[in-house]
């Protein structure tokens, strides 16, 4: 076998591989094979026939058809093996020339693996964030408790700050037309959790049950979705009863409930290890954030076109299950961001799909120089982890197939050469 290279961009390259007698008649005696599995043949059993009776008994146009089939798929991965390249993609095909028996000539496109210059990944600098928690961080903690063990009371005069009221409720946008994730039934509203949007559990104060009135209101610039953002709206507010929410006093058989724990000092320590090993959990995750970005930025890599175009379907279907968990749909998003789908694909999709890339590249180039392994008891057991999160037997059923475990060998890898950088650099 020939193979001529052809470098057509750092991503791209072009083989050209001849293939002489010898390989086209290795590649007919596989064909004569494949072709026998599937003759059905008087006096012989399926699969079980002659190579020679085959030849015998198929076209002369089928077997070299077969043979030039089965030479092309045996001399691919054999080039590029030859070669050092890893495709990304199916790599395409053209036949330049064919003698059945003599000659074949063809050549492979496709993008590939780009060689990647990467930086000092021993040399990177972090700045470690420092962990603290206050008073005023346990204090929240306590008073959601103190919430979850209330007592409520119904009352029947007007609602003040500190009650719960149930309402009826449903949101109307500047146009008067009623927006998706704006309308409840029999919801239950602390008055002055700021959970809803400002002024509108001001708006409750002094209402009673039974009082039914529209409620103006105008959501923050920094809305979450976005088309409402900025906007004056109104909300059409049925109250369905008022009551008083007793809450606990905080002593030690409060804490007794809370958990195993004999005093209030206890349950405070408890939740402070509790805030302190979430934030530093958080740090850790900023920290690989940030030695990842230093480690792209001083490396010399390329982003091969293919890799991005698949990266971009996942962000895009994340995006909009996101989105739609919002009450919002992909075309409100780009409407309000005043962009065109072809715009939003050029820019912040292909933007973020670019850095996923990069980052999955550096990474695993370091994973080779630092031999990072998985073995099969680890994605055992992260497997038997998942199937105890995911109940549903659907997602238990997808969990079982090769590309759900190759997936979790590679989020292993990439969990321990993250480890090993924070590692290298701390």
């Amino acid at each position: 076998m020939k193979v001529t290279r052809k470098n057509l961009s750092t991503t791209k390259v072009q083989l050209t591989i001849s293939l002489s007698t010898k390989e086209l008649k290795g590649a007919e005696d596989v064909a004569l094979v494949h072709m026998g599995n599937e003759l059905k043949v008087p006096g012989f059993r399926k699969g079980k026939v002659p190579t020679k009776v085959v030849k015998q008994q198929v076209s002369e146009e089928e077997l070299n058809s077969h043979t030039m089939s089965d030479a092309i798929n045996r001399a691919v991965p054999e080039a590029f093996e030859t070669e050092k390249l890893q495709p990304l993609d199916r790599p395409e095909v053209e036949v330049k020339k064919y003698v059945p028996g003599a000659e074949l000539e063809f050549t492979a496109e496709v993008e590939v693996l780009p060689p990647i210059k990467l930086g000092d990944y021993k040399k990177l600098k972090i700045t470690k964030p420092k962990i603290s928690v206050v008073k005023k961080d346990i204090d929240q903690v306590v008073e959601r408790m103190r919430t979850s063990f209330s007592e409520k009371k119904e009352v029947k005069r007007a609602a003040k700050d500190g009650d719960e009221a149930t309402i009826d409720f449903k949101g109307f946008d500047s146009k008067g037309e009623a927006f998706a994730g704006g309308e409840g039934k029999d919801y239950p509203l602390i008055i002055g959790s700021k959970s809803f949007i400002p002024g509108f559990e001001e708006g409750l104060v002094g209402k009673k049950a039974g009082d039914a009135f529209d409620l103006p209101v105008t959501f923050p610039t920094d809305y979450q979705a976005a088309h409402l953002a900025g906007q004056k709206c109104k909300f059409e507010v049925k109250i369905k009863s008022v009551s008083e929410v007793v809450l606990p006093k905080v002593d030690n058989e409060f804490a007794k409930k809370c958990g195993p724990f004999n005093s209030v000092a206890e349950l405070e320590a408890d939740i402070k290890n509790e805030i302190k090993a979430q934030r530093e959990h958080e740090a850790a995750e900023g920290l690989k954030d940030q030695l990842v970005e230093q480690l792209v930025a001083a490396s010399k890599l390329e982003t091969p076109e293919v890799l991005v175009k698949d990266q971009m379907k996942n962000i895009e279907l994340d995006f909009t299950q996101n989105l739609a968990a919002r009450g919002m749909s992909l075309e409100q998003y780009l409407e309000d961001k005043k962009l065109t789908r072809e715009d939003w694909e050029k820019t912040e999709l292909h933007d973020a799909a670019e850095k996923r890339i990069q980052a999955a590249l550096v990474l695993a180039e370091v994973s080779k120089l630092e031999k990072i392994t998985v073995d099969d008891d680890e994605v055992a057991v992260r497997h038997q982890q998942l199937l105890q999160q995911y109940p549903d037997p659907n997602m238990r059923q997808q969990l079982e197939t090769p590309e759900a475990k190759n997936d979790i060998y590679n989020r292993l890898a990439t969990e321990k050469t993250l480890d090993r950088l924070v590692e290298l650099n701390s």
